[in-house]
């Protein structure tokens, strides 16, 4: 067996708990004298477990064939939450991984549900959030009715009401809308072709650029326009690089301090929607995620939100 000090001590956790620590300390084991892992490794990979163990206690899990999937992420999740860095949180979710294909490797389980969790690169901290009131502001912050004005609102409108990447948005074509009944085609991941609605109020401030500002953005260039809809004032394609410095530039030209990113729109579109009820699964679509756990951290954002109305409101919190 693994030397005493590199095992987790039994007692540490309640009489339930006591065969997910006994496991645990199995696949100590197993570093320790067939894997031949550093002393440091393997007391790196013991701390992570023995939270995730202190968490399954909590949550009432005496066994692993118990564990699911969606406690795996809440746990990460948990970690992110009380200030674990996003290489803390990557590296514990490896260790859950080696764990678990342990566990199946020597049958104390028959699968592994880690093994369908996407790798670490999920657990990026997301950008700012921006409130309704900042997405406001910064819509409002372009008013102007000169071509250059009428496009740049046209693009921040279509991004939030959208949640569409900076990419999806530099490559969408002026055939991509349909106006009539409010909706868009775009390719995102993957060359993944999907369909998003529009809101009202993007679709009039995308019909007033097509009507009034293109047409005079064109003529600024001898060459025909690209397809793309948006389009820049010498009239060619748009680079990511490019939008993102139009919103830059108008975030802080509304008074708006958070860092704004390219993909803080989207993530403030989720968010938003999300707050105020819709479903989990119709977001994921929208935003195009191949795996829902993605769209999942939007839920993370919301319950931050939460707690902290319950904490303000409520007599006990």
């Amino acid at each position: 067996m693994a030397d005493n000090k590199i095992k987790i001590p039994v007692d540490t956790v309640s009489e339930k708990a006591h065969s997910l620590v006994i496991l645990v300390n199995e696949f100590i084991n197993y570093l320790l004298v067939e894997r031949s892992l550093a002393i440091n490794s393997i007391e790196a990979y013991k701390g992570d477990l023995k939270r995730f163990i202190i968490f399954l206690e909590r949550k009432k899990v005496s066994d692993f064939s118990s564990c699911t999937r969606e406690i795996i992420v809440d746990f990460l999740l948990n970690e992110k939450n009380r200030g674990s860095s996003t290489l803390s949180v990557s590296r514990a979710l490896v260790s859950i991984k080696m764990l678990f294909r342990f566990l199946v490797m020597d049958r104390y389980l028959k699968e592994d549900v880690s093994e369908i969790i996407e790798s670490p690169r999920i657990w990026r901290a997301l950008p700012s959030v921006m409130s309704e009131k900042e997405v406001t502001k910064l819509l409002n912050s372009v008013k102007g009715e000169a071509p250059n004005e009428l496009r740049d609102r046209a693009i921040l409108e279509l991004m939030y009401a959208t949640g569409l990447r900076i990419s999806e948005v530099a490559n969408l074509k002026t055939g991509d809308i349909n106006f009539e009944i409010g909706i868009l085609k775009c390719r995102g991941k993957g060359n993944k072709e999907r369909i998003d609605p529009i809101g009202k109020r993007a679709i009039s401030s995308i019909k007033k650029y097509i009507e009034k500002s293109r047409p005079q953005i064109a003529l600024s260039s001898s060459k025909l326009p690209p397809p793309e809809l948006f389009i820049t004032r010498f009239g060619a394609k748009f680079t990511r690089q490019g939008l993102w410095k139009i919103i830059k530039a108008h975030a802080k030209k509304a008074g708006i301090k958070k860092n704004i990113t390219p993909h803080t729109l989207r993530h403030s579109f989720a968010s938003h929607l999300l707050a105020n009820g819709a479903d989990l699964r119709v977001v994921q679509e929208m935003l195009g995620h191949a795996d829902i756990s993605t769209t999942q951290n939007y839920i993370h954002v919301d319950r931050e939100r939460l707690k902290n109305i319950h904490k303000k409101f409520h007599p006990r919190g």
